[in-house]
Parts: C-alpha cells; structure tokens; sequence
C-alpha cells in the first residue's frame, strides 16, 4: 500500500489501529493520525510514501509506515516532533518479512531513528542484514527518562532519593507558602486561548523552545491538541498561583502512560521552581488517574531524575546496501 496523500493514511486507518490494540507497548507517535497530520503538514512534497503491510494480506504480521526519499527509505516523520518510532509489528516473523518486502524498494541506505532498546526491531534487524551482506551501524541517539507510578503519591515519593525527596518537599512547601496554588486543565471552549498561552509560557522559559516554535510547527501543535483533545488524550495543564497561570505543560495520556511533551514557565517566578511543581503535581495528577507510567521523553534534563527517571535508551539503525 502506498500513495502521497491524506486517503492513504485513512485507508490503513483500520488495520493500523488494529495492529496497536495488539501490542503489547506503543505510543502517540505510532498512531495514523500523529503520523498523518505530520505527513499532511512536512511530508506531503514528497511522493515517497510508504504504508506497506507485511505478511499476508487476509493475516499481516504488522504495518511498516515509511518515506522513501531519494535512495533512503526511513519511517514516517522527524525527530523534532517524534518521541519514538517503530514498526507496527505484531507476530513473530515480522522483521524477516519486512526484509524480504522492501528488498525490491529502490533503497541503498535504510535510517531507523528514534526506536526504543526494548523495540524487536533492535534485536532482529541487525543481524539479519548482517547476514545478507550489508553494512549496519547502531548509533545512541537520546535517551527517554520514565518512572513507573504506584498506586499512591506517598509511595511515589517513597521510591526517590532522599536528598531528592526532601528537595520536592521543600520546594512544595515554599510554593505553598507564596499564596493559593491550583491545578487547572484546559476545557473545549477554553483550548484555542489555553494553547496560546502555552505558547507564550513556552517561549518565555527557554530561548531554544522559542527558536523551535516556527510557524508551521505551531500550526502542527495546534492541529495535534484540537485532535487529541477529542480523543480523550490532551492533558493541557497550568499551575495557578494566587490566580496567575505560572507554569504549563502539554502531556498525552495514552495506553496507560502519560507523555511530557512540553512545558513552559513565566521567568519571574523562577525562583519558586514553578516548572519542576508543575511537573511533580503532573505526576501526582496522573497517579490519580491510575496511570502506570509517567514517560518525560527524549532528553537528559536532570530534573527528570530529580522526580525519579530511569533512562532507557533510544537508538537508530543505519544499514547500507
């Protein structure tokens, strides 16, 4: 199955959504819509589309959304706005047949960004093309703290470090001291106004989220919350203090995890740590939610392990023919 444009996408729809229901892990960025909206919006100058089904038609192994550009077929998007990447990959057998699919595509060098050390793909793919002959290179790309969630935010705490416990503590006892503090989330009539201050709270915390915020990644952004918004998914969060938005984060609660895209903070009040009491009471929020597993994504920035990260790897598989 291929083609370059939004039906495409929407015919694969169905089995796409089939073959995440199967797996036993997947994310936001695997869904057709993630991917169709990023298509529609960075990939759709290029004819290069490829939704190929592996295995048998009338019983497929799993699905394989790629671009092939120039001579180099890679998955679906980028790593600006993706997290993660794979394969839709279900049953056994799955990787040999996905090799013996694009043997016939015009390919010379295969890219395979941002796939997760426990993905299949990073066990059986390097060693089958190995096998055949090709050169393959394995680079550490990033890493994706996440910590898992107990039942109760007591028992959260409980599993960090000491200093770092303590740390928590006391910075949630000083915001506290400095006047009312409140947990808001977005509403539908509320989201196209909470989404620009997000904007506007995202540029002002850091230079670099300024710069990245171009004006067709905004447009992504928007298109993404208003639809992840309708699926339940958007968790468009402010901390308030005395009545004053201080600090935002945008998470996606889906599969049973909740994703920390992004998040912004008003410099002034920088001195209270409002980001790192927004991204605790995130967490808190989501323990009460029965959420299992609370994913900061791609980044090394140590306030993830201040609130317990555990680093797991994300990598890219380069083979050439």
């Amino acid at each position: 199955m291929s083609g370059t444009h939004d039906d495409a996408i929407a015919a694969a729809s169905p089995l796409w959504h089939e073959l995440l229901e199967r797996r036993s892990w997947s994310s936001i960025f695997l869904t057709p819509k993630w991917q169709g909206i990023w298509w529609r919006r960075f990939g759709s100058g290029n004819d290069g589309l490829r939704l190929l089904t592996i295995g048998p038609e009338d019983a497929p192994l799993g699905l394989a959304p790629m671009v092939l550009d120039g001579d180099t077929l890679s998955f679906v998007g980028d790593t600006d706005l993706f997290d993660y990447h794979d394969f839709i990959d279900v049953e056994p057998g799955f990787h040999a047949a996905f090799i013996e699919r694009v043997a016939d595509e015009p390919w010379k060098t295969m890219d395979l960004r941002s796939l997760p050390a426990f993905s299949p793909a990073m066990r059986e793919l390097p060693d089958a093309y190995r096998a055949l002959g090709y050169e393959v290179t394995i680079e550490d790309e990033d890493v994706v703290p996440g910590v898992d969630l107990p039942a109760t935010w007591d028992e959260f705490l409980a599993v960090l470090r000491k200093k770092d416990r303590h740390e928590l503590r006391r910075k949630l006892r000083r915001l506290e001291a400095a006047g009312e503090i409140r947990l808001v989330e977005t509403t539908k009539e509320t989201l196209v106004a909470d989404f620009d201050l997000f904007h506007e709270l995202m540029a002002e915390s850091r230079e670099e989220k300024r710069d990245f915020m171009l004006p067709e990644r905004e447009e992504f952004f928007r298109e993404i919350i208003e639809w992840s918004f309708d699926a339940g998914f958007l968790r468009l969060l402010f901390l308030e203090l005395n009545g004053e938005r201080v600090a935002t984060t945008i998470s996606f609660d889906y599969a049973g995890r909740r994703l920390l895209y992004n998040s912004g903070y008003r410099l002034e009040h920088g001195p209270l740590a409002v980001g790192l009491m927004l991204n605790a009471l995130c967490i808190k929020d989501a323990i009460e939610r029965g959420l299992t597993y609370f994913d900061f994504l791609r980044g090394p920035e140590p306030y993830k392990y201040h609130l317990g990260g555990q680093d797991i790897g994300l990598h890219r598989i380069i083979v050439k023919r």
